[in-house]
């Protein structure tokens, strides 16, 4: 079986395997869901009164599509590695010709499908319930490798919990400690300059910094002007960095 068979069948079983957990499929998707409908149409923004949310809606986009792109792979791929371990499936797969990289491939992959869809609505239900209003052009494009390589890398550093943690309610409590801080202090829903001077140095070192400024470039009017390529490289960078530590944490055998 060739390289490529070996993680489309895999990428096919995690699929179902996925779909078959009703409860994680409707919470994958209300999530975010619930997140936009309630800081973007509840709560609204309020441009000219200062405080949290006190930018034009279109600004907190970057932070909305954070929130799937950040949470899901942590908790699924550390989640799943978790489920693995524990009932001695690595044991298996160390018998069979997929190795550890295809298998995180694999998985990735269909995460990659997973926040996509999720992306979409969220992206819809902003423009829908919000007064947001997105620059259309061909550059809009660009949205997709960004969230392409933002889901690769936290697939990478959700294998690294996974490998980390002793347990799946270990890899939930580590990714939510992580997720959180990084959700709301990496220039996506509280800006640097409601931050002290002496931590905009730190927000530089999230990588999710990164995803959130070119995602802004491209979706939000005032930062159209501004360069989206280097986020673009830096992310792709941070992203072959975490999968290959990711593929190299997955245990072989138990």
């Amino acid at each position: 079986m060739s390289r490529s068979r070996r993680i489309r069948a895999e990428a096919i079983a995690a699929w179902h395997s996925f779909l078959r957990r009703k409860t994680a499929v409707f919470f994958t998707f209300f999530f975010p869901v619930i997140l936009v409908v309630i800081f973007g149409a509840l709560v609204r923004t309020q441009p000219t009164e200062g405080g949290l949310f006190a930018e034009p809606a279109a600004y907190y986009i970057p932070g909305y599509l954070a929130t799937v792109v950040l949470f899901t792979p942590l908790s699924r791929v550390g989640s799943e590695i978790a489920r693995h371990r524990d009932d001695n499936r690595f044991e298996k797969l160390a018998t069979t010709p997929l190795s550890r990289t295809e298998w995180l491939v694999a998985h990735t992959l269909v995460n990659t499908v997973i926040i996509g869809l999720a992306s979409l609505l969220i992206f819809g239900l902003v423009l829908l319930l919000t007064d947001a209003t997105v620059p259309v052009s061909a550059e809009l494009a660009m949205l997709v490798p960004f969230v392409v390589l933002a889901v690769v890398l936290f697939c990478g550093f959700g294998a690294l919990l996974g490998r980390l943690a002793d347990s799946q309610d270990g890899v939930i409590a580590a990714s939510n400690t992580i997720a959180l801080p990084l959700l709301f202090l990496s220039d996506t829903f509280i800006t640097l300059e409601q931050l002290p001077g002496w931590f905009g140095p730190l927000v530089e070192l999230s990588p999710l910094t990164y995803f959130a400024r070119g995602v802004r470039a491209l979706t939000y009017e005032p930062a159209a002007g501004e360069p989206y390529l280097g986020n673009l490289l830096v992310l792709g960078g941070l992203a072959a960095v975490f999968l290959v530590a990711g593929a190299y944490a997955i245990p072989r055998t138990d």
